[in-house]
């Protein structure tokens, strides 16, 4: 793939549930490497857009090219096999199991009589929350409803990391944790970048955004309505397209790269 080519490329994106109209000609490019926030108010078409991008919606028009290649998800698990995961808010992780067990869940690894390789299993698990220096989790073999808000999210990130997601889109992540949770996420989200693996970070609070993205598209009412390089964007100048989908007054905030 060329350096230039984006990882995901959007093009003419829209989504219809009956007569209304979700999404509309959404045109977004997602860099390898990099982390790009979607930001909008509620009902700006945040949650429809990655449902469609990771397969759980088909598009009602529009194309989606990966690496330059065009495809079609029309399930979550062709996203997955391409190459695109994605971190739900709820996590989808099983209180009941253990982190190794919740990390290989529908991946196990199996010996040569077909039983569980534990051991393996365990030291993979192991090495991949190592490699993103998950550092809070003292024992792998806990229960996963045993741990804080922060560390069942570096379990859910580190599963994705594991299976070689090229793009993680991150729901929320940080909606319901404290600081020291918060700082945690926005660390892992930094190492995940500096791995070359391109996120997605949906996300209502600014703060966390200008923390840690490289860029910024904003939704308004199903309409990309401006994305670009963070440095175009201002707190001030995004909460203005956030609200009203149209640029700031022009002494109002940095100056737009407006690409969408």
């Amino acid at each position: 793939m060329n350096d230039a080519e984006p990882l995901l490329r959007l093009r003419g994106i829209g989504k219809n549930f009956g007569p209304v109209r979700a999404l509309s000609d959404i045109d977004l490019d997602i860099p390898p490497g990099q982390v790009t926030a979607l930001v909008g108010d509620n009902g700006a078409g945040k949650s429809t857009l990655i449902k469609t991008i990771s397969g759980i919606f088909d598009s009602s028009e529009g194309e989606m090219f990966w690496q330059g290649k065009k495809v079609s998800f029309h399930t979550p698990k062709d996203a997955t096999d391409t190459g695109i995961a994605t971190v739900y808010q709820d996590l989808a992780l099983c209180d009941n199991l253990d982190i190794v067990q919740n990390m290989l869940l529908g991946h196990e690894l199996r010996g040569r009589i077909g039983l569980l390789d534990e051991i393996t299993m365990e030291q993979t698990a192991k090495k991949t929350l190592s490699d993103l220096r998950v550092t809070t989790v003292r024992n792998i073999r806990q229960p996963v409803g045993s741990l804080s808000g922060g560390q069942r999210q570096s379990v859910a990130v580190a599963k994705a990391v594991m299976l070689e997601a090229r793009l993680v889109i991150m729901d929320e992540p940080t909606a319901a944790l404290g600081v020291s949770q918060t700082a945690l996420i926005l660390e892992l989200i930094g190492r995940l970048s500096s791995r070359g693996i391109a996120v997605l970070l949906i996300s209502h609070n600014l703060t966390d955004v200008f923390q840690v993205a490289d860029r910024l598209a904003v939704l308004f009412l199903g309409r990309l309505v401006t994305s670009g390089p963070l440095s175009g964007f201002s707190t001030g100048s995004a909460v203005h397209w956030m609200t009203t989908g149209a640029a700031p007054p022009a002494n109002g905030g940095a100056a737009q790269d407006r690409e969408g």
